[in-house]
This record gives structure tokens, C-alpha cells and sequence, in this order.
């Protein structure tokens, strides 16, 4: 079914999304795929802060993802992989939205114009990281026209790491 996409936003994160993120990933669900469990305020306020850090060094981040009312729905974008395992040195395409706005294109939509930014940036390549079972990422991914590239061994988890790539030269 090729619905047409909603409309969204992405912002450089303020101090106060840090807030709005910790609000709207407050879900185990959500965070199923990210250490299954919430993380405390401080993490997002770390986290905000390095990408504006990002923004400011490198033209592109993670941004807010607002919906067509302006609603923090949360967040998309690339970044630096920082892990010391994996696609050491590559940029990170990613996204993660509250379970309420999934399903609805807002992924999508919004790691579309990510794959503009980053291109604009300069940014020849993407990778994402994607957990084995993580269904709704790797559904993402193949809409954008990634490719199962890599697996990796996850360093603390008993499951591979898979890693999608796609060329931004070539990306549509």
C-alpha cells in the first residue's frame, strides 16, 4: 500500500526536548530494542547536548521530530557511530518514535529528509544498525533502499548486530 507520507519537522534538539524525549520513550516497548527499559533524564540531556555538538560541527544530527502539529514525536537523524565495534568511522543513519505515532509513515518520512540533509552535508554513505527481530526498523530501511551489508557481533548481546548501508549518490 503506498499511502502518502504525513508531514513532519526535524530541529536541532533544544535543552527542553531532552525532556520531551524522556516523556515520549518512557515505554518499554520502545525501548525494546534499546537496553528494554527506560532511560533516566540525564541520558537525553546528554544526548541533546551532543547533538547539537553534531549539528553545529558536522551540518547534521539527531533531530526532534515534530508532527504536523508540532508535537514531539521523537526523534530522527545521523550521527557519528560511536561504539568501538561495527562500522567504526561511519555515519549513523537512526530514528525511534513514541508507539503511539508508529506505523504511520513518520519514520519514514522523516529518515527520507534525513538521506537529504546528510547528502547536502556531503555525507557519501549511510550505515544503520539494526537488532535482529526489530521488524519495524528493518521495514524502514528497506524503504529508504538499504541494503543488508555487514552483521556484527554484538558486544554484550547474544545476537548479531545486522548493518543495512546505501551510497547517498545513489539513493532516490
Amino acid at each position: 500500500m503506498n499511502r502518502p507520507l504525513p508531514a513532519v519537522r526535524l530541529r536541532v534538539p533544544t535543552h527542553e526536548d531532552a525532556v520531551a524525549w524522556h516523556r515520549v520513550f518512557d515505554d518499554p516497548e520502545v525501548m525494546e530494542f534499546y537496553g528494554g527499559r527506560p532511560a533516566g533524564l540525564s541520558v537525553y540531556e546528554e544526548l541533546t547536548a551532543r547533538q547539537r555538538r553534531h549539528d553545529a560541527e558536522l551540518g547534521f544530527c539527531l533531530w526532534t521530530l515534530l508532527d504536523e502539529s508540532g508535537e514531539v514525536i521523537g526523534f530522527t537523524g545521523a550521527q557519528p557511530w560511536r561504539p568501538d565495534w561495527g562500522p567504526v568511522g561511519e555515519t549513523e543513519i537512526g530514528w525511534r518514535l513514541g508507539r503511539e505515532h508508529w506505523g504511520k509513515g513518520y519514520a519514514t518520512a522523516a529518515a527520507r529528509e534525513t538521506l537529504r540533509r546528510v547528502r547536502a552535508a556531503g555525507v557519501p554513505e549511510v550505515v544503520a544498525m539494526v537488532r535482529t527481530g526489530n521488524e519495524r526498523s528493518i521495514a524502514v530501511t528497506r524503504r529508504l533502499g538499504m541494503e543488508p551489508a555487514e552483521t556484527y557481533a554484538h558486544p554484550t548481546l547474544d545476537e548479531p548486530a545486522l548493518c543495512f548501508r546505501l551510497p547517498l549518490n545513489y539513493a532516490q
